[in-house]
């Protein structure tokens, strides 16, 4: 798995991070998006240790408790930095760290950073940053449209008609997210977010025209920079003997970084607005989302079959009996 290296979180305005130790190993990686508060494991009456891979959060509350401590008996608190491979410290509140954690900082080559923030907004910052950077992610080509508030990604084998139909739902009023390349990551704990490649953002290929700034065509509403992805759209050609879904009554899924999206197969024909069918098909994901079926509603709604009749065989007529 790859991780984050130490010094790319210098840069997180979020962060606000000062480093005042440690330089040499901000090289280091970061491989787990939670954070650890060191709180008791100072005190050595824990038998729990350090987490490896975990940036250490020291507060307040840990600062004043090592300025208590004697210099044999802080140097020994300090040791379960050295025991557990910790990629970063961090201390909050703008506090000063003492010389002999600076110390062990230097001699371990574990980064220690100053930020002015407390603890609990730090950690809350830090593990939004981490996830963004660690969640696994996945390339699509395709095309990704916000429709209705719905994601979906348009897919199909090249000149389907893809772009067109991802312009015509623009010129709707609909906003593009990506075009060609969509990349796509995996949010805490089963959300899919897809965003555009920085070189083509805001950019769509129409063939015969070339390709062409969304933005600038038809304005800031037109576009968005991320999005969740709701429905996977594939257009194919029309084929005549093979059977395509009609009542709705089976959902589909496809497999995107080990989340289940809903699928759809749209045949694509002359004379079909699949512009439309898309559009449709996001309105009718609303619907499910509020927990409506629309193919389920419409057989209810059907009247009961009648009891097939019993024909009689033909024979002949009882006689009646004289009184």
């Amino acid at each position: 798995m790859k991780g984050v290296k130490v010094g790319e979180l210098s840069s997180q305005k979020s962060l606000k991070l000062e480093l005042v130790g440690g330089a040499k190993g901000l090289d280091k990686e970061i491989l787990a998006p939670r954070v650890q508060k060191t709180g008791l494991l100072l005190t050595g009456k824990i038998k729990d240790k350090l987490i490896p891979g975990r940036v250490q959060v020291i507060g307040e509350a840990e600062l004043a408790y090592l300025s208590e401590l004697k210099p044999a008996e802080l140097r020994r608190a300090l040791l379960i930095f050295s025991d557990a491979d910790v990629p970063a410290m961090v201390v909050t509140k703008g506090l000063k760290p003492n010389a002999e954690i600076k110390k062990l900082a230097d001699k371990e080559a574990i980064p220690l950073y100053v930020t002015p923030f407390t603890s609990s907004v730090f950690i809350e910052n830090l593990i939004k940053v981490l996830e963004e950077k660690l969640s696994p992610s996945t390339i699509m080509h395709g095309v990704f449209v916000d429709v209705l508030g719905i994601g979906v990604i348009i897919k199909g084998k090249s000149g389907i008609g893809k772009s067109e139909c991802a312009l015509d739902l623009i010129s709707r009023g609909y906003r593009l997210v990506a075009d060609d390349v969509i990349m796509i990551k995996r949010a805490y704990p089963a959300m899919l977010y897809g965003t555009a490649s920085g070189a083509i953002r805001h950019h769509i290929e129409v063939r015969g025209i070339g390709i062409v700034n969304i933005k600038d065509l038809f304005g800031i509403t037109a576009i968005r920079d991320k999005k969740p992805v709701d429905i996977v759209v594939e257009l194919v050609e029309w084929n005549a003997s093979e059977e395509y879904e009609r009542l709705g009554f089976e959902d589909k899924t496809v497999d995107i970084l080990g989340v289940e999206v809903p699928y759809l197969k749209i045949p694509v024909s002359p004379g079909r607005s699949v512009a439309t069918i898309v559009e449709v098909a996001a309105r009718n994901k609303i619907l499910k989302l509020m927990g409506m079926q629309s193919g389920l509603e419409a057989l209810m709604s059907l009247p009961p079959a009648e009891p097939a009749q019993v024909k009689k065989a033909p024979g002949k007529r009882a006689k009646r009996g004289v009184k």
